[in-house]
């Protein structure tokens, strides 16, 4: 959605209702303004909860904890080594 928007005294836009309800952006709130290929990006501010910030980062860890994990002397003992290639004859 795009709509044509005049810029006033001193630099001031009116964001058109609809574009604020696509966003989000309700009255108050603030927004980051930069520049981007020529562009003006209006960015929205959104808080952070870092309750749920340090949940997801709990979970992403133990997603990814296998990564730091030492190996186990006779962990692989089990496993051939025949079944981790594929026969391309």
């Amino acid at each position: 959605m795009a709509l044509k928007v005049r810029v006033g005294k001193k630099g001031y836009i009116v964001i058109p209702k609809s574009i604020r309800e696509v966003a989000g952006v309700k009255e108050g709130e603030e927004l980051v303004v930069g520049v981007e290929g020529g562009r003006i990006i209006l960015e929205p501010v959104r808080k952070v909860d870092l309750k749920e910030l340090r949940q997801k980062m709990r979970e992403h860890l133990a997603r990814i904890s296998y990564v730091n994990r030492k190996p186990v002397l006779g962990e692989l003992a089990g496993a051939l080594l025949e079944e981790e290639f594929e026969d391309v004859s």
